[in-house]
């Protein structure tokens, strides 16, 4: 006797998910989206107007889902701000949000879409889910209301949040997450009162989630890793590449590196904002990663990851970032330095004037240690050995250890420090090392024309970054990128009066 069709999704599911407890493997995707804005309009839009941009947004991702599932994905992530944009303040935001409860209610939007205050999204995101047998991942807006009793109650009388969402493949919400590290632009959002580490289980692993800029701080991102032990980190951002150092496939693909998790990163895609860069990482190496700055087209990414990857033969033993710098003396070389800035953090810089040599700079607790080898000593390229060990940030600020190796723009070098996307000059063979004070530290190294270099470098157990055999690329910089979070500034915004 055939099942009903009512039946069939839940004989999917548990098809899929007997297939996948028998597999140390799953299939990942994520996609980058490029996000129909609404009007840069201030005022707020009708309900109906604001469901009709959302439904234009998941049209396309609905049609992403779906390809992700006909090639065997058991999850997708879709982007922040995937479906409905960026250009809002608190009032214009608000038609645009839902209430979404705790997942502990044990509710699928697409077969009981009543039960709670309509929900009209989460009701279709559901259905993507349960219809298509994939787990989604979506950021969307939560709103709760609260009254003078509680006295953080904002004068509108609600908390507005930054939210991402999870639903399995029946279509049930298995997870809600609030962020709570805000972007300086997000005055549209709350901060939940407490930073919020949100975990589920899969017959795939242990998943994890946060969102874009928490991925900086010890929370949740850290805690997440460290404490819960998850195997894989689920990651909607919307991701402004900045070069040298954060440019969303660089620094993704070392924060899952350093961290030894999977992470599944989905960026959103507009060019003019330099947004653009998502891709599936692992403690290995990036497994498959996408970054277009030339077109207004998105993208979909799959690839096969470790479920438990902390049981694989080939997960990468524990680091210790200081030890080699720590142990060796300072290397000879010329003893002139410069100042110059990334943005506006002053970094101590030593020019490599040769084609060969062992550099050391310092700044404060920091040292970098450079043994390398050019293939070639251009003219008309510089590179310099790079330190800065100091608090980043205006109005948030917190505190980077780097030592990068990086081309400058020119070879005038008071622009040594400003983004440099192509260069010519390849390296026979580099070794970086620093005196960090923290074992959170991610190893980048970025190619000409923002490429990643995977498989073509490794980091010793001592804490050096090492090229395995030359770079089979131009280098733009190969950088260790430290964070001492118990040094951080209290958020200004946390600060009670």
């Amino acid at each position: 006797m055939l099942p009903s069709k009512a039946l069939l999704p839940a004989v999917v599911f548990a098809l899929a998910a007997l297939q996948a407890l028998a597999s140390t493997t799953f299939m990942a995707a994520v996609y980058e989206h490029a996000v129909i804005l609404p009007d840069a309009s201030q005022g707020p839009v009708s309900p109906s107007h604001a469901l009709a941009l959302m439904n234009k947004n998941m049209d396309v991702l609905e049609g992403a889902i779906k390809e992700a599932a006909q090639q065997g994905a058991h999850i997708i992530v879709t982007p922040e701000d995937g479906i409905y944009g960026w250009r809002f303040t608190r009032e214009s935001i608000y038609p645009y949000l839902e209430d979404i409860p705790d997942p502990e209610v044990n509710w699928i939007p697409c077969t009981d879409p009543s039960r709670f205050s309509p929900a009209p999204v989460q009701e279709r995101l559901s259905c993507m889910a349960r219809n298509n047998s994939i787990y989604v991942v979506a950021n969307i807006g939560d709103k709760k209301p609260c009254d003078s009793s509680d006295p953080d109650c904002p004068r509108d009388g609600r908390y507005q949040y930054n939210t991402d969402v999870v639903f399995d493949a029946q279509g049930k919400l298995v997870a809600r997450y609030h962020k709570y590290n805000l972007f300086r632009g997000e005055t549209q959002f709350n901060y939940p009162k407490e930073p919020e580490a949100v975990t589920f289980e899969t017959p795939f692993g242990k998943f994890g989630i946060f969102t874009c800029f928490d991925i900086l701080f010890y929370e949740p991102a850290v805690v997440l890793v460290s404490k819960r032990q998850v195997d894989t980190v689920l990651f909607p951002t919307a991701w402004m590449n900045v070069l040298p150092f954060l440019t969303a496939i660089e620094f993704h693909s070392a924060w899952a590196m350093g961290m030894r998790v999977n992470l599944l990163s989905a960026n959103t895609h507009n060019t003019s904002m330099a947004m653009t860069g998502d891709g599936l990482f692992t403690p290995g190496g990036p497994a498959a990663y996408h970054y277009d700055s030339a077109t207004e087209e998105g993208r979909l990414l799959l690839a096969e990851l470790s479920t438990h990857p902390r049981l694989s033969p080939t997960y990468p033993p524990a680091i210790n970032w200081s030890l080699y710098a720590t142990s060796i003396k300072k290397f000879p070389g010329e003893n002139d330095t410069f100042s110059g800035a990334v943005r506006k953090d002053i970094f101590t810089f030593r020019e490599l004037r040769h084609k060969d040599g062992n550099y050391t700079v310092c700044q404060g607790d920091l040292c970098c240690h450079l043994v390398y080898q050019m293939s070639n000593k251009r003219k008309d390229e510089v590179y310099v050995l790079g330190a800065f060990d100091g608090l980043h940030g205006s109005l948030i600020r917190y505190h980077w250890q780097i030592c990068s190796l990086l081309k400058c723009p020119s070879t005038n070098l008071s622009t040594c420090g400003q983004p440099v996307e192509t260069a010519q000059t390849k390296f026979e063979m580099f070794s970086l090392s620093g005196t960090f004070g923290t074992s959170y530290v991610f190893p980048e190294v970025l190619y000409s024309e923002v490429q990643l270099a995977p498989g073509e470098f490794e980091v010793l157990r001592d804490g050096r970054l090492k090229s395995k055999h030359g770079t089979s690329k131009p280098l733009i910089t190969a950088t260790l990128f430290g964070r001492l979070y118990e040094k951080d500034q209290p958020h200004p915004l946390r600060i009670s009066p």
